[in-house]
């Protein structure tokens, strides 16, 4: 088929080189315009784009698409493929190919619509995620599914860890679903929006983790939120990153934030229900490190408090 494909970041970038792989006609690439980024702040291609070049695709990086249409035409598209591009598709745009504009979405929808599917699903306490295959309309992630590929959500999954294979699994699906598009298209099913939730961008507030939380809410964002924002809290001043730990149930009195232990056998934490036990963690200027390893250029003394994190 002749595809037009749309996105922007590492998540898109195994949908397009399997596209390539399946022998579709990729006539052309867009994604949004080079960004400034790192300590130099100097412009550089998205993962997209570099993956595009490397095949030697036209690229389009259009800031909006609001008078892109007649461009679009040009290309004679029988399909427009879109994984997490950045920019909302018009109306007008999404009639121009044969067979309309296809979605790659992190979640089994209507579950978790919007743009941080596969963080809120581990922050949520989800077991399940996977690929939906989307005939896109005008709405927000409410078009009809074409296809649903799950994925488990495992006790230990990061958004980082969940990410790589979502991402694999939606280069799969939408190879599978254009082999047999139009099975696809005839048998798709409406949304069942009144079971539908959202899942709103990410912000970095959010990683101040909150001590009266219980240990299971603050276990499952620490994992969400790795490796970004990443979650924190300021301990005698010093701002800690934590990257891994474990919830205990157990029940006890003292006040939430309090350092119960910190030693060669472990780092625990007292929450609003339920006790932390932090397994990796990263100082100002460090790397992460298993507490052990932490605890031997940092002292942590048990009975002080840590505190939510100061935003830079």
């Amino acid at each position: 088929m002749r595809v037009i494909f749309a996105g922007t970041p590492e998540f898109s970038v195994p949908a397009l080189e399997a596209l390539i792989a399946a022998g579709h006609e990729v006539v052309a690439v867009y994604t949004q315009p080079d960004r400034q980024s790192g300590r130099g702040r100097k412009t550089r291609p998205g993962p997209v784009k570099l993956c595009a070049q490397e095949h030697k695709l036209v690229i389009e990086q259009p800031i909006t698409l609001k008078d892109a249409a007649t461009r679009m035409k040009e290309f004679s598209a029988d399909v427009v493929v879109v994984v997490a591009y950045g920019i909302i598709l018009p109306a007008e745009i999404l009639q121009i190919p044969k067979y309309g504009c296809l979605n790659i979405h992190a979640s089994l929808l209507p579950r978790w619509r919007g743009a941080a599917p596969i963080h809120r699903a581990i922050e949520a306490g989800d077991i399940e995620s996977g690929i939906t295959i989307m005939q896109m309309d005008a709405g927000l992630d409410t078009g009809d599914i074409l296809a649903i590929y799950p994925v488990k959500i495992g006790p230990f999954d990061s958004a980082e860890t969940l990410h790589d294979r979502l991402a694999d699994t939606g280069a799969t699906a939408i190879v599978d679903v254009l082999a047999n598009l139009d099975h696809y298209q005839k048998n798709r099913t409406a949304q069942q929006g009144e079971l539908a939730t959202y899942a709103k961008k990410i912000s970095r507030d959010e990683a101040n983790i909150d001590w009266t939380d219980s240990c299971s809410q603050i276990e499952r964002r620490i994992r969400a939120f790795n490796p970004w924002p990443g979650a924190e809290t300021m301990y005698d001043g010093i701002k800690l990153r934590i990257w891994q730990a474990q919830c205990n149930d157990e029940t006890h009195h003292y006040e939430p934030g309090i350092v119960l232990s910190a030693d060669q056998s472990g780092i625990s934490v007292a929450c609003g229900k339920g006790t932390l036990q932090i397994l990796t963690l990263q100082r100002p200027g460090g790397k992460p490190l298993g507490y052990k390893d932490f605890l031997n250029g940092m002292k942590l003394d048990a009975g002080t408090k840590l505190e939510p994190a100061a935003n830079d």
